[in-house]
C-alpha cells in the first residue's frame, strides 16, 4: 500500500490563492495590452526602421525580428516539415514490416536528409568531427576526449573557416543550419566519448561506430535538439517495438503544436517586442506597464517558441520509443534560477549534470567543489552558445543566482535558523516568506533572461528605469506582482510529480 504524496508547500486559504491567480493573470494581460497599444502607436516608424512584414492576420503587421523564429519558420516551410514527415513515415513502416532494420533505415534516412539540406560539404564537416571524436574516444581518456571535442567546437569561431563555409551556400540561413548542427552534434560527440571512456564496450568497434552514426544523424534531433545522452539513446532504441496505435498521441500532440505555433505568431502580430527591444530610444520612452509587458513578452515568446521547436522532434522521438526530455515549463511560474535551469531545457540540464557537474565533484565534495562545478558548467554553456560578451554576463548572473539560492537554502537548513523558523512561523507563513524571497530572485532571473534575449543594452535600460529611477514607484509594485507569480509557481509545483 502506497502512502498519499505530501504537498511540498503548505496550503493557503483559497481566497488568498485566488487573489494571487487573478493578480498574476491580470497583470500579464494588462501589461501585454499596454505593449500592444505602444506597438500600434509606433507601428509606422517601426515598419520603416525594422521592415515589419505583411501580417497573416488582417489589419496587423508581423514582426520578423526574432532571427531564430524566422530561420526555423522559413526552413520548416522549405524542407524540414517534409523531411520530418518522411522520418515519421519510415519509422512506422519499418516498425511494422522489418523492426530489426529500423535503426539502420533511420540512420541512412537521417544522413541523406542532412546531405540534402546541408550539402555534401556541410555533412563532410560533421563526418570529419565524427571520425576524430571516435578515434580519440578509443583511447578511453576522458581528459583527452574533452580537449579534442572542445577544439572541434572552437572551429565554429575561426573566421577563415566561417568564410569558407559561408561560400558553400547561397543564403545565410543555410550556413546557420550548418552552424547549429555542428554545435548540437558537438554535445552528442562529447556524450559518446565520455560514455565510451566510462563503460566497457559490450560490442565491437564497428558496432559502436554504427551507433554513433545513428545517434549523430537521428533526424528529429539533428539540427536543434532537444538533447538526450548517448546512453539513453542506445538503450531506448534497442527496446523491442510495441504494437499499440500511436494515432491518438500523434493527433493530440499535433493539435498542441498548432496551438503553440498560432500563439507565437499571434504574439509577434500584436506586440512588436523584438523590434522595440532592438532600439534603445523606444526602451526609454515605454510607459512602465508597457516596459513590464515587454519583459514578460520576450520571455514568454521564448518559452512558446521552444514548445514548438522541441515539441515536434519530441513527438517523432516518442513514436520511435525514445523518451525525450520534458518540454519547457512556463516561465511565468519559474521563481528561481535553479528551477529555470532544471525545467526549461531539461535535456541540456541532464547533460551538464552528467558530464560536467558530477565528474567534477558536484555537491559530494563540499561547497568549494560545488561552486567550481557549477561555474564550469555555466562557462561551458556560455562557450557553446558563442562566448560573446553578453553571454558572459548572462552566465555570471546565473552562476551568482544559483550560488545565492543554494547559500540561502543552506542557511535556512542550519540547526539554529531552522529551529527558530519552525518555532516562530506557521507553515503558511513560511511559504509566504519563501515567495517574498523568490520575488527578488525572479526579478534578477528576468533581468538575466533579458541579457540573453536582448543583449546588455536592454538589461541596462531595465535596470536603470526599474531599480534606479523607479526604486520608489516601479520597483515595489513590480516585486508585489512577482510575489504573486511566485505563489502561483509554488502552488503549481506543490505536488510531487
Amino acid at each position: 500500500m502506497t502512502s498519499k504524496p505530501q504537498r511540498l508547500h503548505a496550503p493557503l486559504p483559497w481566497t488568498e490563492l485566488l487573489t494571487y491567480w487573478v493578480l498574476s493573470f491580470g497583470s500579464h494581460l494588462y501589461s501585454f495590452y499596454q505593449l500592444h497599444r505602444f506597438s500600434k502607436d509606433h507601428e509606422a516608424r517601426l515598419e520603416r526602421a525594422f521592415q515589419l512584414e505583411k501580417g497573416l492576420i488582417e489589419g496587423f503587421k508581423r514582426d520578423p525580428s526574432d532571427f531564430e523564429w524566422s530561420l526555423w519558420t522559413e526552413c520548416a516551410k522549405r524542407s524540414l516539415l517534409w523531411s520530418l514527415t518522411g522520418h515519421g513515415v519510415i519509422s512506422r513502416l519499418t516498425s511494422i514490416l522489418c523492426p530489426k532494420l529500423k535503426v539502420h533505415a533511420l540512420t541512412l534516412y537521417g544522413l541523406l536528409a542532412a546531405s540534402t539540406v546541408l550539402g555534401i560539404k556541410g555533412v563532410s564537416v560533421l563526418l570529419v568531427h565524427l571520425g576524430v571524436t571516435f578515434s580519440v574516444a578509443l583511447l578511453r581518456k576522458p581528459a583527452l576526449s574533452w580537449t579534442c571535442n572542445l577544439l572541434l567546437l572552437s572551429t565554429l569561431h575561426i573566421q577563415p573557416l566561417q568564410e569558407i563555409q559561408k561560400s558553400w551556400y547561397t543564403t545565410e540561413e543555410e550556413y546557420y543550419l550548418l552552424l547549429f548542427s555542428v554545435a548540437v552534434c558537438g554535445l552528442r560527440f562529447i556524450s559518446f566519448s565520455l560514455e565510451h571512456c566510462w563503460s566497457p564496450a559490450a560490442s565491437g568497434e564497428a558496432v559502436q561506430l554504427c551507433w554513433l552514426f545513428s545517434y549523430t544523424f537521428y533526424h528529429p534531433f539533428f539540427y536543434n535538439g532537444p538533447i538526450i545522452t548517448y546512453k539513453d539513446y542506445v538503450e531506448k532504441m534497442q527496446r523491442p517495438s510495441e504494437d499499440e496505435s500511436a494515432v491518438s498521441h500523434l493527433l493530440l500532440t499535433s493539435g498542441r503544436l498548432i496551438l503553440w505555433w498560432c500563439t507565437a505568431e499571434y504574439m509577434i502580430h500584436v506586440m512588436y517586442m523584438h523590434s522595440i527591444q532592438a532600439n534603445e530610444t523606444y526602451l526609454e520612452i515605454l510607459p512602465p506597464w508597457a516596459l513590464g509587458g515587454l519583459a514578460l513578452a520576450l520571455v514568454q515568446f521564448f518559452y512558446v517558441k521552444y514548445l514548438v521547436l522541441f515539441g515536434l522532434p519530441s513527438m517523432l522521438a516518442t513514436l520511435d520509443k525514445l523518451v525525450p526530455p520534458k518540454l519547457p515549463r512556463c516561465v511565468s511560474i519559474m521563481y528561481s534560477f535553479t528551477g529555470m535551469w532544471r525545467h526549461f531545457d531539461e535535456g541540456l540540464y541532464r547533460w551538464l549534470i552528467r558530464y560536467i557537474y558530477v565528474p567534477l565533484g558536484g555537491s559530494r565534495r563540499g561547497p568549494l567543489y560545488k561552486m567550481l562545478s557549477t561555474g564550469l558548467a555555466f562557462g561551458f554553456v556560455c562557450l557553446w552558445h558563442g562566448g560573446n560578451d553578453y553571454l558572459q554576463y548572462w552566465a555570471l548572473m546565473n552562476w551568482a543566482g544559483v550560488l545565492m539560492e543554494n547559500g540561502l537554502k543552506s542557511l535556512f537548513a542550519s540547526p539554529f535558523v531552522h529551529d527558530t523558523v519552525e518555532q516562530k512561523l506557521s507553515p503558511a507563513m513560511k511559504r509566504r516568506c519563501i515567495a517574498f524571497l523568490s520575488a527578488f530572485s525572479t526579478a534578477m532571473l528576468i533581468l538575466s533572461n533579458l541579457v540573453f534575449l536582448g543583449g546588455i543594452h536592454v538589461a541596462r535600460v531595465f535596470w536603470k528605469r526599474v531599480f534606479i529611477q523607479g526604486w520608489s514607484t516601479i520597483t515595489p509594485p513590480m516585486l508585489a506582482f512577482l510575489y504573486c507569480f511566485a505563489q502561483v509557481g509554488l502552488e503549481w509545483t506543490s505536488h510531487p510529480a
